[in-house]
């Protein structure tokens, strides 16, 4: 019955229910004052019906918290949680009409509001649909094309970061590192080589061949640099046959121009959340304490202006020195057998060092897989300095401290489908969180929060819920 009435209403008869509550606990607080009084004093009696009035308002007034906390606080919480996700994550949403039912009309309008919305934007996506479609034909076109070339390209921006590569490029880049959009060219081209030839290019204007040098001394070869026009960056061009080497497999044509406006002058506490790259890994153990157990695969994937890169990804197995126990087997799937001839975890962290150069670190319950990296950090002779963020803390600061924050939850909440056969693989669980994380950053965005500065100070206020976790 009370949940039929009007909102108005109910917040009247609440105040009223406190105004009575109050009323009755002072006058049963003097009755029993002056009960005292007739044993003893007056004044004991009033001593004795003030205490008594205090510890009673005082469990009133908690009462009446925690009813508005669970009725009226947490389901605001929730719908502006679920609000968000359907205006910013494009996930379809449903309202809880049940969990606020003591909001009046609210959940149902936000409902109908959102239904619209809905709507609108299928409308707009369907008009949108035709040509996305045919956009995507010609970048196939253009990519099989560019791969049978035996010529490999690669974008570079004024600040001397990839902005696309080629499946050749890709099979050149591959010899010395992971293939990374965004990252130096210097984490691939010796760097004094490179500037003096950028130098010349940029004061004659016209293209230039040199001889490129790859990074660490891994590889020489003949390359040219290409003029942009007027267009800021410069190509880079190798077709030297004794560098390039057919791909292993069909790679997508990788770019992303809005790099080319990328302000990399920013202190990074101040860089936009859109603008940053990500390394969103997991890893699988044969435990779960981090001083004795040892990794036994690594997961990772790359988020490029809010977009996962297709192509750039490590899926590795690590030998852990060790025996797996047939628990954790169980669990991830990964067998003595697997691991046998994988390298060892201080060759494996190294190249997951260099595909995470430069990027945030992101993972779900990151404290737990770092503390397996940062344990052999002497051994394998890298320092895990990177920024990091983790999905359990942005969920916190989304939905709410009192949510539900596993993986699986936020895969259900943002509407993320896991593969069964495979979650609890560190590559199916790394992609699931990078798609979590990139439905996550439009919604922080709209919260205000749009530096990684302002990011971190809000997922500090959550970081008990790690050391609950761990």
């Amino acid at each position: 019955m009370f949940t039929s009435l009007s909102l108005r209403l109910r917040v009247l008869l609440f105040f009223v229910f406190m105004a009575l509550a109050s009323l009755a606990l002072v006058a049963g607080a003097l009755y029993f004052g002056y009960q005292r009084a007739e044993e003893s004093s007056p004044a004991n009696g009033f001593f004795f019906a003030a205490i008594l009035s205090g510890f009673g308002l005082i469990a009133l007034i908690t009462g009446i918290w925690l009813l508005f906390d669970e009725n009226v606080s947490k389901p605001i919480e929730r719908l502006a949680a679920t609000l968000r996700t359907g205006a910013h994550a494009g996930v379809s949403v449903t309202m809880d009409t049940h969990q606020a039912r003591y909001l009046g009309d609210l959940a149902p309008a936000a409902q109908a509001v959102t239904g619209q919305l809905s709507q609108s934007t299928l409308t707009a996506a369907e008009a949108v649909a035709a040509e996305t479609a045919r956009l995507t034909a010609e970048k196939d076109r253009l990519t099989a094309l560019l791969t049978d070339i035996p010529v490999a390209m690669i974008l570079v921006s004024p600040a001397h970061q990839i902005v696309l590569y080629d499946g050749q490029a890709a099979a050149v880049l591959g010899q010395i590192h992971t293939p990374r959009l965004n990252a130096s060219i210097f984490d691939y081209f010796e760097r004094d080589t490179l500037l003096a030839a950028h130098a010349n290019l940029v004061k004659n204007g016209s293209e230039l061949s040199f001889e490129a040098r790859g990074a660490e001394g891994r590889l020489t070869f003949a390359a040219r640099l290409k003029p942009l026009g007027s267009a800021p960056g410069y190509m880079i061009v190798i077709d030297d046959a004794q560098t390039l080497i057919s791909p292993t497999a069909s790679r997508p044509l990788v770019y992303d121009f809005d790099l080319m406006d990328h302000d990399a002058e920013l202190a990074f506490a101040d860089r936009p959340i859109m603008a940053l790259t990500y390394s969103v890994f997991d890893t699988e153990t044969t435990g779960l304490l981090p001083h004795k157990d040892e990794i036994v695969q690594i997961g990772a994937v790359r988020v490029v202006n809010g977009k996962i890169v297709a192509g750039e990804s490590i899926d590795q197995l690590v030998n852990p020195g060790m025996n797996i126990p047939a628990a954790s087997t169980k669990v991830h799937k990964v067998t003595n057998e697997m691991v046998a001839d994988a390298p060892d975890i201080h060759t494996a962290a190294r190249q997951f060092h260099t595909f995470s150069r430069d990027a945030v670190i992101v993972a779900h319950n990151a404290p737990f897989d770092m503390a397996f990296l940062r344990r052999h950090r002497r051994e394998t002779g890298v320092e895990w300095d990177h920024p990091i963020i983790d999905t359990v803390l942005l969920s916190a600061v989304l939905f709410g401290a009192s949510e539900t924050h596993t993986l699986d939850a936020l895969c259900e909440r943002l509407d993320v489908s896991i593969p069964p056969e495979l979650r609890h693989t560190a590559l199916g669980d790394a992609v699931a969180t990078a798609e979590v994380l990139c439905k996550m950053l439009p919604m922080l965005a709209s919260r205000g929060f749009t530096t990684f500065g302002a990011v971190i100070e809000q997922t500090r206020k959550h970081g008990r819920l790690l050391e609950d976790l761990n």
